[in-house]
């Protein structure tokens, strides 16, 4: 019999303490859903972040606002989580530019705090 192990996960930069910051419904349901994908699996609310590959988002809606949080999974055997935010771009769905921003600079901290490990 095989032993299952869950993956690690990675806070870089502010993301835990932005985390923390939001709601405790918020909190909780970006919680289960990262325990889901440290076991493997997808949430429902897992959606591909366009134009960043590996980079997967989680939606999450609450009291009529929407908060993200953005994570990888194809840096090494670590998942590592970039951002976490509540969204207030007035643009539809699109995630604003500085928040991409941030995430890119992010991913680049995890590819390098991977290389180190």
């Amino acid at each position: 019999m095989s032993e299952y192990k869950q993956r690690d996960l990675a806070f870089i930069g502010s993301a835990l303490k932005d985390l923390q910051q939001l709601p405790d419904e918020v909190k909780r349901m970006v919680g289960f859903d990262l325990n889901m994908v440290q076991d493997g699996d997808t949430p429902a609310t897992a959606k591909h972040l366009k134009g960043l590959s590996g980079v997967m988002e989680l939606v999450e809606r609450y009291d009529k606002d929407t908060y993200r949080a953005v994570y990888v999974t194809n840096i090494g055997d670590v998942i590592y989580v970039l951002h976490c935010f509540k969204k207030k771009s007035k643009q539809g769905i699109k995630t604003p530019k500085a928040d991409i921003d941030l995430i890119k600079q992010r991913l680049r901290q995890a590819q390098e705090e991977s290389k180190r490990s």
